[in-house]
């Protein structure tokens, strides 16, 4: 073989093993945790009956998001199965995965069945934690009813308690897991003593646990690198804060965080964004070399106090951050380095949002709980390009991959492609 030949077949080789790693989406935020594929081209426009390439029945109830790995599809769901115990019914709690091609149920495990010990909010249910995977285990949580580790062909490989959380006002439950190298970082808060756990991937040891004075939080963990050290970013009522992944140690923390926070961080450049809405409003981004209390200092490199995001997460694509002002579809684009706006609370057509908003490099996907998603370009301007409808309640967040975007419905699993 020629050595152009031989350096030909290494590029081919090369370039389908990057596709193959981008071509995944593996945490309900994707890669970077910023709501973003740089890959993905799915269709921008679709109806229930044209570009679904599939469309599954999922057993059970649940908002968790799936997830993506090579030709697989993996989502959590709680199903009902009797109601003649007194309080609340029993559940089983399942992991389905299915085939990416055409839909079909590769295999269902049952993790546990059990009667949740308290209620959850009308529009949540027990199934809300989306699962992650490093290509060899899937993780799963359901929060009090224990987390599981399989191998990505359903066999358990460990699981573990963490107890029983008490979520104000019976809100339920809902943050997700997420992987750091050889440790899956758990967050725990609730009403109780509240904590974020380091555990051992492969055997679901605890490496570390440290408590945290914060009430119930349904954000996930976001991890960051800087100057060589990994750092863990989480938010909270009382202050978003900064771990080191190696040891738990807090490295800082900063203010003005609203009640009962849910969206998740986005990362830029050095910079963490961290916002909530409920009850006030605030978004702020920090920089990362920051100890102690970096509240009025000048690591926090701006803010904002209106117009911030409740339920759904905030979305950072091409250096420009987008929110939506609590619960409601009105739209907001501001600058990620300078909180300067592109537009502010722009009507899109949507006006009740649980899903966070996803991006491709040409589009961004924003989903109404009345089934409605909106496509608009990925640009500065706000430029609408479809109003798309599935014709059921979509509380899950989307997950863009290659030529497909999977949406989990109420009721159903849709896979959207040309």
């Amino acid at each position: 073989m020629s050595y152009g030949l031989k350096f030909t077949c290494l590029a081919l080789i090369l370039s389908f093993q990057t596709a193959a790693v981008a071509e995944n989406w593996p945490h309900w935020r994707g890669e970077a945790g910023n709501g973003v594929s740089t890959t993905a081209t799915p269709p921008s426009s679709w109806s229930d009956s044209d570009h679904i390439k599939w469309k599954v029945a999922v057993p059970g109830r649940g908002s968790s998001s799936p997830i993506i790995w090579k030709d697989r599809v993996y989502v959590t769901s709680a199903e009902e199965i009797d109601r003649s115990a007194a309080g609340l019914p029993m559940f089983r709690f399942v992991t389905l995965c299915y085939n990416r091609s055409n839909g079909e149920l590769v295999w269902q495990k049952t993790a546990i069945e059990a009667q949740p010990h308290e209620r959850t909010h009308q529009t949540n249910g027990f199934a809300s934690a989306s699962p992650c995977t490093d290509g060899t285990h899937l993780y799963v949580s359901f929060g009090s009813r224990g987390l599981y580790c399989y191998t990505l062909d359903g066999e358990l490989v460990w699981k573990k308690m963490l107890g029983q959380m008490q979520t104000r006002n019976m809100f339920g439950e809902g943050s997700s897991p997420t992987l750091a190298g050889n440790k899956l970082i758990v967050p725990w808060d609730h009403e109780g003593q509240s904590y974020l756990f380091a555990l051992d991937k492969k055997t679901g040891e605890t490496i570390w646990k440290v408590e945290r004075d914060e009430p119930t939080c349904w954000a996930t963990p976001l991890i960051v690198e800087h100057a060589g050290q990994q750092q863990i970013i989480m938010n909270g009522e009382n202050y978003a804060r900064a771990y080191d992944l190696e040891t738990g140690k807090e490295l800082w923390r900063c203010g003005g965080q609203t009640q009962r926070p849910v969206a998740s961080p986005v990362q830029l450049d050095g910079l963490v964004i961290v916002g909530s809405g409920f009850r006030g409003a605030f978004v702020g981004a920090f920089e990362l070399d920051g100890t102690g209390d970096i509240g009025g200092t000048d690591n926090v490199v701006w803010s904002r106090d209106r117009d911030t995001p409740d339920i759904a997460s905030l979305l950072l694509t091409e250096g420009r951050l987008y929110y939506y002002k609590a619960k409601t579809g009105l739209l907001t684009c501001v600058d990620a380095k300078t909180g300067e706006p592109y537009y502010s609370t722009e009507r899109i057509g949507l006006s009740n949002i649980y899903a966070s908003p996803v991006a491709t490099p040409d589009y961004i996907y924003l989903s109404d709980r009345d089934g409605t998603t909106v496509v608009i370009e990925n640009s500065p301007e706000l430029k609408i390009v479809s109003t798309n409808s599935l014709g059921e309640t979509i509380d899950a967040t989307p997950s863009p991959v290659d030529d497909q975007l999977f949406i989990r419905g109420d009721k159903h699993l849709f896979c959207i492609s040309d």
